[in-house]
């Protein structure tokens, strides 16, 4: 890897980590059920590990969701939400062909690949809050309220991934990062 592309690498991935970070902590709607929130960082995820690839959502993912926790007060959860976000993204771009071929946004790959990362993310919860709470009944009253975190991130990730695709956004990231 020559040190131009090396230090573009490098940029995108700082840029994807601030973008789910910045996404994460714009709009929380507090969870009193969970003592958590519900954000739009789980559209950004999905969004760069279907255009960018799995290496690029789960460290957007990982580490933008871990630090927003941090910065937001929610520290205690940020390991957990460290490996449950990089886990997202990683899943999210290992399923989806998207970025590989001259596929079509909405398809089953990419539908298929945005419920396996809510399952994903409702289940880390779950063991994360188990861990935390030291109690799997307290931890199961999280699952509601992240499935609904879960869906809301997915319908918006459509939303724009459609937009996305219409103006062939793929050729731009493609040609930005050869």
């Amino acid at each position: 890897m020559t040190n131009s592309k090396s230090i573009k690498s490098l940029v995108i991935y700082g840029l994807c980590i601030a973008l789910v970070c910045v996404m994460t902590m714009v709009v929380q709607i507090p969870v009193p059920m969970t003592q958590g929130y519900v954000h739009l960082g789980d559209s950004c995820i999905l969004l760069i590990a279907i255009f960018f690839g799995k290496k690029y959502g789960a460290a957007a993912g990982g580490l933008g969701s871990a630090l927003a926790d941090i910065l937001s007060g929610y520290a205690h959860w940020a390991l957990f939400t460290l490996i449950i976000k990089a886990l997202m993204g990683f899943v999210a771009g290992s399923l989806s062909n998207y970025r590989y071929s001259k596929s079509k946004f909405m398809s089953v790959n990419t539908t298929i690949a945005s419920l396996v990362t809510i399952a994903v993310m409702v289940i880390g919860y779950l063991i994360g809050g188990t861990i935390l709470k030291g109690s799997l009944a307290v931890a199961l009253t999280s699952v509601p309220s992240n499935a609904v975190q879960g869906v809301m991130g997915m319908v918006l990730f459509f939303a724009i991934g459609k937009a996305f695709d219409k103006v062939h956004i793929n050729n731009y990231i493609h040609k930005f990062q050869n």
